[in-house]
């Protein structure tokens, strides 16, 4: 991670550097808005192969989806954009989700909440499987970090065959990966209409297994073969 950076003239100087994974660099820097978190885009090359030009599309991608969660409560507010592989955005006091949590009578409410407003903005979150998404805030509240792989489709784009129905298919998975992780966590608080739906696994989330779990373990052949673990995580990573 670089000792500073500049975002829209001010600059953020580093503190810590939380994890290193196939895509991205991430980091905690202080600047005039205080703490923040640095995202940097994979930029090295991979058995010679370029893949700065997957970083500058997927920093390009989650800056888009930050500025259009603009003022929504659970989203970190996004600062902006550092170089072509780079997003900025403020640092949420708290730790990821844990997989055994002991999360508030109100944390899953909260969390259908946020994905509502998401929804409701033409978005799909996409990657709620990753509980480690999830950020558990100091204040207990839920936060959902990393839309590099959300999906938006605008109202007019939602009318054209398949691409409305894509959306709904996206926003069902989302609530159906919360209810997975209450499942978990609040088994309690799941009323009957809940725990009937997230007891039917349907096609689509079977495909998504099926499609999903190969290019998980290519990616950690990938980074096995590069001598790197999936993960390389210091400390302060749980803050992220």
């Amino acid at each position: 991670m670089p000792r500073s950076v500049s975002c829209r003239g001010e600059v953020y100087e580093h503190i810590e550097t939380f994890k290193h994974d196939f895509f991205a660099a991430t980091g905690l820097y202080r600047g005039p808005r205080g703490l923040c978190v640095l995202k940097m885009g994979r930029i090295t090359e991979v058995f010679t192969l370029p893949t700065d030009w997957i970083g500058r599309f997927l920093a390009r991608r989650e800056a888009h989806f930050y500025e259009r969660l603009t003022g929504l409560p659970g989203v970190p507010e996004f600062v902006g954009r550092v170089g072509p592989t780079g997003i900025l955005h403020a640092f949420v006091p708290g730790h990821q989700l844990g997989r055994k949590e002991q999360v508030s009578d109100t944390f899953f409410n909260d969390l259908a909440a946020l994905l509502g407003a998401i929804h409701e903005r033409g978005m799909a979150y996409v990657d709620l499987n990753k509980r480690q998404n999830v950020l558990v805030g100091d204040d207990g509240r839920p936060y959902l970090i990393d839309f590099q792989i959300s999906a938006h489709i605008s109202r007019d784009w939602s009318r054209i065959p398949p691409l409305g129905w894509l959306l709904v298919r996206f926003q069902q998975a989302d609530r159906y990966h919360l209810l997975k992780h209450k499942r978990r966590l609040r088994p309690d608080l799941l009323t009957d209409a809940e725990r009937a739906s997230v007891e039917h696994v349907s096609f689509w989330i079977r495909l998504h297994r099926v499609v999903a779990r190969p290019l998980t373990n290519l990616r950690r052949s990938m980074l096995r073969r590069l001598g790197k673990s999936e993960m390389i995580e210091v400390s302060g990573a749980s803050a992220k």
